[in-house]
């Protein structure tokens, strides 16, 4: 294969004929880093201070709550499923939190437990993690389908977060230096080198998370599970642990991302992160996954987590109302999904020109005429 026809093939833009790129799929191919270009162009043109460092600093970190969220519903699309409850998740891990760092009464023995934040951080991701497990047991053991058991743990995680917390804000979770639960305000405001401790949360669960899908036999039977699970199956592939898996990481990213909000707020709500699990399907689509799954990457979810952040921030600043802001956002996943589909239905129409194009046949070589021989004389 020559180098002109590798290169094409990796960023899966499929050259013309005699070599000519084929600008249409190259354009479609890079929707997102377009709109993202797009975006930041025309809120920078409207508003002076879109693009300060401060700013930039601020909607980073937003984006980086969403993009924490959109990377565990990556997992989850590209095995063709889909969840609804990493909303809900978030608030509830976020309570946890909150509930173990205002001290854990026990009426039995008369105490209240006042835990070390490290023990608060793992609860809370056990308790995402949790979770995800039982949707995925939903769907796996039960053949509940992904959205149904995912609507009904949207509710469950949200009705226990409110059930704990009888409807109250956790106030005041930075700690106490007598009782030696002090700490957790670092995971939201703590920023290493001036970067905030969100992103590099984001830059850390990316890096994971794209080694684990293009290195490890369990990305390579995540893809071929969301291509075509029965095939998978008969491959040898474990479809039903990679489900169950793939839910337990999008419960444990929404558990990571209510953590960090509660810290931004030293606070805890159970309201917190209603319809964040939207954001976070927009961003995957965005970023050109399918949802019929097989098909995403890291890369163009993060470009897609970015695009959603930075518009919504932009709407924001040059004071776009609230309403008008869920309808453009609405718009731009309509958009996104369908922008894909128009791509694949280029590919596919693409790839059945090539196949019914007759070959040309290679024309007869003429025979050359016949040498007499000429005798002696």
């Amino acid at each position: 294969m020559s180098k002109a026809k590798a290169g094409a093939s990796s960023t899966g833009v499929l050259p013309k004929a005699g070599g000519k790129i084929d600008y249409l799929a190259l354009l479609m191919e890079g929707r997102a880093l377009i709109a993202l270009i797009v975006i930041i162009i025309i809120f920078s043109l409207l508003s002076d201070n879109y693009l300060t460092l401060s700013n930039l600093l601020v909607m980073t970190r937003h984006v980086a709550l969403n993009a924490i969220l959109a990377i565990g519903m990556l997992m989850v699309i590209l095995n063709g499923g889909i969840d609804l409850s990493v909303g809900s998740t978030v608030g509830l891990s976020g309570v946890v939190a909150g509930v173990l760092l205002q001290g854990m009464g026990i009426p039995a023995l008369d105490i209240i437990l006042y835990p070390a934040v490290w023990v608060v951080i793992v609860c809370s991701l056990v308790i995402g993690t949790l979770v995800g497990y039982i949707n995925g047991i939903l769907i796996t053991k039960f053949r509940v389908a992904p959205f149904v058991a995912t609507l009904g743990m949207l509710y469950v995680a949200r009705g226990a977060a409110l059930l704990i917390t009888d409807g109250r804000t956790f106030p005041k979770l930075q700690g106490s230096e007598e009782l030696g639960n002090t700490g957790f305000n670092v995971i939201g405001h703590g920023a290493p080198l001036g970067i905030p401790m969100a992103v590099w949360v984001m830059l850390v669960l990316a890096a994971v998370a794209a080694f684990v899908l293009s290195k490890t036999s369990f990305g390579r039977w995540l893809y071929a599970s969301g291509g075509n699970e029965r095939a998978a199956e008969l491959s040898g592939v474990p479809v039903k642990k990679v489900q169950v898996r793939v839910y337990m990481i999008a419960g444990f990213c929404a558990a990571i991302a209510g953590l960090i909000i509660s810290s931004e707020l030293t606070s805890a709500a159970p309201q917190t992160g209603e319809s964040y699990e939207l954001n976070a399907i927009a961003a995957v689509v965005m970023g050109g996954a399918a949802l019929s799954g097989g098909r995403g990457n890291i890369r163009g979810t993060l470009i897609g987590a970015f695009v959603i952040g930075f518009l919504a921030d932009g709407l924001v600043l040059v004071g776009v109302s609230s309403y008008w802001q869920m309808v453009i956002k609405g718009g731009v996943i309509v958009l996104a999904v369908a922008l894909d589909q128009l791509q694949q239905r280029l590919k596919t129409n693409k790839a059945m020109s090539k196949r019914s194009t007759p070959a040309t046949p290679t024309p007869p070589k003429p025979e050359e005429p016949a040498v007499a021989s000429v005798a002696a004389s």
